[in-house]
């Protein structure tokens, strides 16, 4: 997309990219400090360290399916150039609105997918 769309699209490629980078990138973190914990390197506490990596992994991987970035919605802001459109800021009210409507909504999933997935981690890592 080209175009930013209230609620729909804020971002172009190079910002998803980005935020799919960071996201697999956090995720590849907390599976090191998990795998830290197993092999007895660090103790079965610091797993808990983990979540904090699973929920930026979950953010980043979720921002660039839905070609929209959190901040950018609850700051009322686009940048679309790396998809051949323009940057700037949003004015009408009602785009406001739809932007942190989607933004809430990608925070809230990511919370939720990291809930889940906090579980097996810390079994694994043996904190429960």
């Amino acid at each position: 997309m080209t175009e930013y769309q209230p609620g729909v699209c804020n971002i172009g490629a190079v910002e998803r990219r980005r935020r799919r980078v960071a996201g697999v990138g956090s995720f590849a973190v907390a599976v090191a400090l998990v795998l830290a914990v197993v092999l007895d390197v660090l103790p079965a506490t610091a797993v808990w360290g983990a979540i904090a990596f699973v929920f930026g992994g979950w953010i980043g991987i979720l921002q660039d399916y839905f070609r929209f970035c959190a901040a950018f919605g609850a700051l009322a802001r686009y940048d679309l150039t790396g998809s051949g459109g323009t940057t700037g800021s949003v004015a009408e009210a009602e785009a406001v609105r739809a932007d942190r409507r989607t933004a809430i909504k990608i925070v809230l999933l990511s919370a939720v997918a990291t809930a889940v997935t906090a579980v097996p981690l810390l079994l694994v890592g043996g904190a429960l």
